[in-house]
């Protein structure tokens, strides 16, 4: 026979359906999530969603997460869960079942921070030194790496681009390169000469091998090698080509050089606001994650060269 909580559950499931009108995808979420709450609760021999205290829904929280339980739960998907119990207890109270929601105190488990992946100098000269410039596709992917190190950018906005769009940059090399981020919140990046010379290398040498294949004649700057827009998985592709060419030993993603890019400009004693403005960051907050790992570049050193670190 189904406890209290079990009834209340299927309840609860049913007003998602019928009345919240949730997809069945979000239904079945809910569904798991909140059988392992059950399956807990029942642990403690509690039946009813009454009874159930603000330190039984921490405990839960931390059972999820425990190495002992076997299956550790990420912080997302424990904060999914929480999130699935909150709503069973607030639609218990509403109903007027319970008193009240005793998991309106326990807050979601902190996501720990992830300091960007970047790649030190040596390997980034390595990457760009991968590409063939005797052929057209290697000087495609020359222009395509040194611009996505050369100015920060994300993929998507240097695919983005069309050859006029560097009208202003060729005829005048300190005019930088105008991108366009999210919300298409412009902002004026400068292209240092070896990207230059590499974009140069690639409309005049390249990109017209490419487009003399092409049905209808398209304005991207980057091309495939049919004559088409380059795609973001074909992009992804030539840097995970270069990588591999490299043998760097990591894993390398475009962003992987935007990362790169804002660690070596504050390497080199950049500011940190100038940075913000070159990769487009709404908030210079989200910028200073940066910072994070310079200071962890320069306690390896520390430990690596001092004497007396250990």
């Amino acid at each position: 026979m189904a406890s209290p909580v079990e009834k209340l559950v299927r309840s609860y499931l049913d007003h998602l359906t019928v009345e919240r009108g949730a997809s069945p995808n979000t239904v079945a979420a809910y569904r798991r999530d909140l059988a392992k709450y059950v399956a807990f609760l029942a642990g403690r021999g509690i039946t009813a969603l009454d009874a159930v205290t603000e330190t039984d829904v921490s405990d839960f929280l931390a059972a999820l997460q425990s190495p002992a339980t076997g299956r550790a739960l990420s912080v997302a998907s424990a904060t999914r869960c929480l999130i699935a119990v909150r709503s069973l207890h607030a639609f218990a109270a509403l109903e007027g079942l319970t008193p009240e929601n005793p998991a309106t105190g326990v807050h979601p488990p902190k996501t720990g921070r992830r300091l960007p992946k970047a790649l030190d100098i040596g390997q980034v000269q390595n990457l760009l030194d991968t590409p063939d410039t005797g052929t057209a596709t290697g000087l495609r992917d020359a222009a395509l790496l040194e611009l996505l190190y050369g100015t920060g950018g994300r993929i998507s906005e240097l695919l983005d681009l069309d050859v006029d769009d560097l009208s202003g940059l060729l005829a005048d090399p300190e005019a930088g390169l105008r991108l366009f981020g999210k919300g298409r919140k412009e902002r004026l990046v400068p292209v240092g000469s070896y990207a230059r010379r590499a974009v140069d290398a690639w409309l005049v040498r390249g990109r017209p091998q490419f487009a003399g294949a092409a049905v209808r004649p398209s304005p991207a700057l980057f091309l495939n090698s049919r004559g088409g827009r380059l795609s973001r998985q074909s992009a992804w592709g030539v840097v995970q080509k270069a990588a591999g060419a490299a043998q760097l030993g990591v894993e390398v993603s475009p962003h992987t050089l935007r990362h790169s890019f804002a660690t070596h400009l504050l390497d080199g004693g950049a500011d940190v606001r100038v940075v913000q403005e070159l990769l487009g960051h709404a908030s210079v907050t989200t910028t200073q994650i940066y910072t994070l790992v310079t200071a962890e570049h320069l306690r390896e050193v520390f430990l690596a060269a001092h004497p007396r670190a250990r």
